[in-house]
């Protein structure tokens, strides 16, 4: 990946907390805990998935860049949306942590050298996974999810009869 690309990517990911806030712009209120995509996620769950994995992804970047060989643990997303309660919480304090978290992890990718991009670990459920791999993945992340939110907001306002 040249110094360029990852300069897009670290912008994509800089703009990740405002995609999803404009994507929740208008979103009904008593429609936030809504499924009404069967299997799908309701824009709650999302924001309480992007709080958790925010704090998440920012601590595998971290061990990335500290230690050795590191080994990133995989989880299983939808038990922490379950047994986490995701759809009975306020979403404020999850947002709170999504924006602090990016915005932290921001600082460091700011500052990261060619040899911090060079990292390389392992993740338990897919193998190799290195600093740029890291920045591919969660560059998309919010904006992946953040269009999920206008996905669920045009099924919300326009109900399939």
């Amino acid at each position: 990946m040249t110094p360029e690309e990852r300069k897009e990517l670290i912008n994509t990911y800089a703009d990740g907390y405002n995609e999803v806030m404009n994507a929740l712009d208008g979103f009904p209120s008593d429609s936030l805990g809504a499924h009404p995509i069967p299997g799908k996620w309701s824009a709650r769950e999302i924001v309480h998935h992007l709080g958790d994995s925010e704090s998440f992804s920012g601590a595998r970047l971290r061990k990335l860049l500290i230690e050795e060989n590191a080994v990133i643990q995989g989880y299983d997303q939808d038990e922490y949306a379950s047994k986490l309660r995701y759809n009975e919480r306020d979403m404020a304090p999850a947002l709170d942590a999504f924006r602090s978290a990016r915005e932290s992890t921001l600082q460091l990718l700011q500052l990261m050298t060619e040899d911090d991009w060079q990292r390389v670990g392992s993740h338990t459920e897919s193998g190799r996974y290195s600093t740029e791999d890291w920045l591919k993945i969660y560059a998309a992340h919010a904006h992946n999810h953040a269009s999920q939110i206008r996905r669920l907001r045009e099924a919300i306002n326009h109900p399939q009869s």
